[in-house]
């Protein structure tokens, strides 16, 4: 079949194709943001149901240079952008040139090795608009390097750094009028993959898909920088020795939703959990890492195959360490939360979260009168202008993208 088309990149796969057609206006004009865009025709032959991919797009729709949105008022939840990034695995084990195709449905086996067994991973990171209106990302490389250890434990193949770091690059680009302006948000990423291979018994897919898609978010909580209230979890864990809680596996996500929920129910923001062996350590928060301070001494859970290692919580630690604040990565007892000076939570989406109070066994303890501590706010400054490039990046952690 033949389309008369315009360069709207490439097309999703048939069966995804009348779903994107109803979408996306096909007259021979667009109009976005009050701008008409002429539309040169092009030939494209839809291809058949059986082929794993489409053609290559290298030439990205021009459209205004930020999507009008209510920027003030955005939240944490999926706005649905123009583009995705999509790549393939064989039994070789090596991955094929990615492709960016319309954002949409995918189509997937239901014997799925994702969908079965759960062999899945994902990860996070932030895509930021400078005053100059050039865009940064923050430490890409570090979430590559995380989905490859993570992939190892699954037993997935991963794409090797370059490729992912590539990878968002070519997804953040196609995607950038969705990226916010300074100081009103970022532009959340999300790179996940998959076993999109059908398997029945209980082993590797034999296939597996490499995906990114993005959504401009605003603060995770609803509470932004004011304190969040955390409650202590004494019947579920999260994690336990010898398992995946040392890895961003989606399952690891499903698992606290139920805690989680009882927590909001009770009006508490979310839930701190405890080790699984002695129930009096700290552990992590749902989805993010916890910190303790007393007398301007920085405490937080040591990563030892439970916890996982967060990318916002090394960059604290050693921007904290360059401010010459002393941290330690230790055992923490539930038991220091009773004289803890400040407690903050650290993560992608978070960034960093002052907690306000932290109830355990029908106890509450409340943190600097339900204000912003002191460590947290400055930390958080420090942090957000280094990834906002509203001061110089002494760390060397971002990357300027070629627009």
């Amino acid at each position: 079949m033949e389309l008369g088309l315009a360069s709207l990149g490439a097309l999703p796969p048939a069966p995804a194709l009348a779903g994107w057609l109803t979408r996306h206006s096909l007259s021979p004009w667009l109009k976005i943001q009050n701008h008409i865009y002429s539309m040169p025709s092009l030939s494209y032959k839809v291809p058949s149901v059986t082929e794993c991919h489409a053609s290559l797009s290298t030439n990205y729709m021009e459209t205004s240079e930020v999507v009008d949105l209510d920027w003030e008022n955005l939240g944490f939840g999926l706005v649905e952008t123009d583009f995705m990034y999509v790549a393939k695995c064989g039994p070789d084990g090596n991955f094929s040139k990615g492709e960016i195709l319309p954002f949409g449905p995918i189509a997937v086996s239901p014997s799925a090795g994702v969908l079965n067994y759960g062999q899945g991973l994902f990860e996070g990171l932030k895509a930021y608009r400078k005053t100059d209106g050039s865009i940064m990302l923050f430490r890409p490389e570090e979430n590559a390097t995380r989905m490859i250890t993570g992939a190892e434990r699954m037993c997935m193949p991963a794409p090797t750094v370059e490729q992912f770091v590539d990878a968002v690059k070519q997804t953040v680009l196609a995607n950038k009028r969705w990226v916010p302006p300074t100081g009103k948000g970022s532009l959340y990423i999300r790179p996940l993959l998959m076993g999109s291979g059908a398997v029945l018994g209980l082993a590797p897919a034999p296939e597996y898909t490499f995906i990114i898609f993005v959504s401009p978010v605003g603060n995770y909580f609803k509470e932004g920088l004011s304190p969040i209230n955390l409650i202590v979890e004494d019947k579920f864990h999260r994690a336990s020795p010898g398992g995946t809680g040392g890895v961003k596996t989606i399952g690891n996500y499903a698992s606290v939703l139920k805690a989680q929920k009882i927590a909001k129910g009770k009006g508490y923001s979310d839930v701190l959990y405890l080790d699984a062996v002695h129930d009096k350590y700290l552990e992590e928060v749902s989805s993010c890492n916890i910190f303790v301070v007393k007398d301007n001494v920085i405490s937080t859970p040591a990563i030892k195959g439970t916890i996982l290692p967060g990318i916002t919580r090394k960059s604290i630690i050693e921007v904290a360490q360059s401010k010459g604040f002393k941290v330690e990565e230790r055992l923490v007892s539930v038991d220091e939360l009773v004289n803890a000076d400040e407690v903050f939570c650290t993560g992608t989406a978070v960034v960093v979260s002052p907690v306000g109070s932290i109830t355990y066994l029908g106890k509450r303890v409340e943190y600097g009168n339900q204000g912003v501590g002191v460590i947290s706010q400055q930390l958080y400054k420090s942090l957000t202008s280094l990834q906002m490039g509203l001061v110089e990046d002494c760390m060397g952690w971002t990357v300027q993208l070629n627009q």
